[in-house]
């Protein structure tokens, strides 16, 4: 399966992306993994999936438990940026999540960090299963700003409101975490048909999903908070009069009068992190 084209376009700019969007809280973070059983597992192999440029990458290569971690990316640009880091034990691959260049029953966990919705079909879920031990687990977190946010989710201020629909009107057949399609696959793994009949076949991952969202502020400058929603692929693929006029709309929505500014200039964005888990059913 190659890289959707939006994807591989959208995430061209690598090093932008590496510096603007933003770590993972703490608290997620240990939630995550407790879940998926590696806090306090030595050494345990894990696979960092669609690592990106590394953001949760270098989490899990500071963890006092030494994981062994293969880092598997697709894109040319953000794995160049992987490598550069030189993270202690983290071995960067090229692969996809329909074909992970790992034995099976190789790894204790899997991970997706700021992705799955990108690959959320049975043909990845199969492969996860494929490299996953035993009950090993799956996990997927993700943080999301209020106006890159599910339609039903009210944004905190009127100018998170303004970008969240002016991105929402920015949609396209891109599969994006705010349409929550990515949790169909889920169910669809339950669904029976005669081939899976003949074939016996059961699920691939345990349901339901485990869960936990964390809210939380942080506080930007306006230049900042642009360059941040320039790390959305669906806006930092725009160009010319239809980026001049993206900005435009940005800057008039938070320069409004009643947008809270602080004595740095600085101004909060609201948000979440949400993680999601499961575990490998053996076939």
């Amino acid at each position: 399966m190659s890289i959707k084209d939006q994807a591989q376009t959208g995430f061209a700019k690598a090093a932008d992306y590496d510096a603007h969007r933003p770590s993972f809280p703490p608290g997620s973070v240990e939630v995550l993994l407790d879940a998926v059983r590696l806090s306090g597992n030595d050494g345990a192999i894990v696979i960092d999936l669609a690592a990106g440029t590394g953001k949760f990458t270098e989490i899990l290569a500071k963890r006092p438990e030494g994981f062994k971690i293969i880092a598997v990316e697709p894109h040319d640009d953000m794995r160049a940026v992987l490598e550069k880091k030189a993270l202690p034990n983290v071995k960067v691959v090229k692969g996809l999540s329909t074909d992970i260049p790992m034995p099976d029953e190789s790894a204790d966990a899997v991970v997706a960090a700021q992705a799955f919705h990108w690959f959320a079909n049975i043909e990845s879920l199969k492969e996860i299963n494929r490299v996953l031990q035993p009950h090993g687990a799956y996990g997927m977190i993700w943080n999301i700003e209020d106006y890159n946010a599910p339609r039903a989710h009210k944004a905190a201020t009127s100018w998170e409101a303004t970008m969240q629909d002016f991105i929402w009107s920015l949609d396209d057949n891109s599969p994006r975490y705010r349409h929550e399609k990515w949790r169909q696959v889920f169910d669809q793994q339950l669904e029976s048909s005669p081939l899976s009949i003949l074939t016996s076949s059961q699920p691939l991952f345990a349901l339901p999903l485990g869960a936990h969202e964390e809210r939380w502020e942080v506080l930007l400058p306006k230049d900042r908070i642009w360059d941040r929603l320039n790390t959305l692929s669906q806006i930092s693929v725009l160009e010319g009069k239809e980026r001049q006029n993206a900005e435009n709309l940005f800057k008039n929505a938070i320069d409004a009068p009643e947008t809270e500014v602080n004595e740095k200039g600085e101004v909060v964005i609201h948000g979440g992190t949400f993680s999601h888990w499961t575990t490998k059913i053996p076939q």
